[in-house]
């Protein structure tokens, strides 16, 4: 049975058949014909990056406190998507639990999780692939069905998170020759004016950091005017002077007296250069060469400010091997001012910026007791540099660090 091979192509084939809903169910039967797979189940990341919530083949997506949930601090689960290596463990009655990392360009989405009667070579080759394939599937099929978001979801989400969530990337984290980067913000159920976003065109990437003014439903409506400002400026090729004009611009026009602070980069993907707008918000923080600085930026008044001139574009110095840690004051507000930013940088160095991103944001949420006063959002970029050598992640997994790096069987998942 483990002998009939079978690659990305049938299986994303027969996943294009079925409903979007029906996707996983398709992936956990042909696990279950070829390999006797037993206990097929997907795990899904939640909004935090704190737990896993379980979906299995017969079931209904659990979001909420009723669900299945899974703890991902010191687990299996949170070694595999560390790592992005598939791990066997015995299963205790005879087979083994297969666990593999189901993850799309850094952006771990959960982990595919099976009980297998033998797990030879290839068997396990294949079950990386079928997980590498449910990434794709997923991130294919979540434009048509709430299902993903609804296992995503173990807190209730108030309307103004509903806005807040819905202005933020589709994936939190992205992988490029050139750079990596992760983002995230929280909590999840509250809400206080934060965004972050990025995209990536043939020549440019591009950031943004903002904190609104306020919580609650009216933050979340000035970032709505905050984000889409600056989309429909950055799609319409403006540059990044007038990009920052337009989202002040909006705010004057529209935000009834209210303000955001943010940042807005461009960075050139050739190395050629990298500038950054700062609209009244809290410096940057790079790691180069093992030390931790503050990035000294000239700061022009918050967006939506009424100012003699316009906000400044600055160069940026980034060199190949920094990582810059853009982040909001929620991030050091009250209790969370306890976090040292820089020793947690720096402590987590060796390890992917999505690593640095959960690390950071459960730090913060550990100082207040998981009751933030206000939105805590960070969003870490590792710039690799132009060129075929550029970039240093492997499969979505940690950096460089050989005592952080593990040697059991990388899984075929995230090539």
């Amino acid at each position: 049975m483990a002998d009939e091979r079978f690659g990305l192509g049938e299986i994303l084939a027969a996943a294009e058949d079925a409903a979007p809903v029906e996707s996983i169910d398709v992936i956990a039967r042909n696990l279950r014909d070829r390999f006797g797979a037993v206990a097929v189940s997907f795990l899904f990341l939640d909004l935090v990056g704190r737990e896993l919530v379980r979906l299995t083949e017969e079931g209904e997506p659990h979001g909420g406190r009723g669900a299945d949930r899974i703890g991902l601090r010191d687990s299996v689960h949170d070694e595999v998507l560390r790592t992005q290596r598939l791990i066997v463990t015995p299963d205790g009655r005879g087979g083994q639990q297969v666990i593999a990392p189901v993850t799309n360009r850094g952006d771990t989405i959960g982990v595919l999780e099976l009980t297998l009667p033998h797990a030879g070579e290839d068997v396990l080759e294949q079950v990386g692939q079928a997980a590498h394939a449910l990434a794709y599937i997923i991130v294919t099929d979540r434009r048509f069905t709430d299902l993903y978001l609804w296992g995503q979801r173990t807190t209730a989400v108030s309307l103004a998170a509903e806005i807040q969530h819905q202005l933020l990337p589709t994936a939190s984290c992205c992988e490029a020759a050139q750079f990596t980067l992760a983002g995230a913000l929280a909590p999840a159920e509250d809400i206080g004016g934060d965004t972050f976003d990025y995209a990536l065109d043939r020549e440019t990437l591009h950031l943004s950091v903002t904190d609104a003014m306020g919580h609650n439903v009216d933050s979340a409506l000035l970032a709505t005017l905050l984000v889409n400002a600056s989309r429909g400026a950055r799609r319409a090729g403006c540059d990044l002077a007038e990009q920052a004009r337009q989202t002040h611009q909006a705010l004057l026009d529209h935000g009834r007296g209210t303000l955001a602070t943010g940042q807005l980069l461009r960075v050139s993907l050739d190395g050629t250069g990298a500038q950054l707008v700062n609209a009244g918000h809290p410096w940057p923080l790079l790691l180069r060469d093992g030390a931790v600085r503050e990035v000294p930026l000239d700061v022009n008044l918050p967006f939506g400010v009424p100012a003699p001139r316009p906000h400044r574009v600055q160069d940026l110095d980034l060199r190949p091997g920094d990582r810059l840690m853009l982040y909001t004051d929620g991030v050091q507000e009250r209790a969370a001012g306890t976090v040292d930013l820089s020793a947690l940088l720096s402590k987590t160095r060796y390890q992917h910026p999505r690593e640095t991103v959960r690390a950071l944001v459960g730090a913060v949420m550990d100082a207040c007791h998981g009751q933030l006063a206000d939105d805590a959002t960070v969003l870490c970029l590792d710039w690799h540099g132009p060129g075929p050598g550029g970039r240093h992640t492997q499969a979505g997994a940690d950096t460089g660090d050989p005592l952080a790096m593990d040697t059991r069987r990388p899984a075929a998942g995230d090539r």
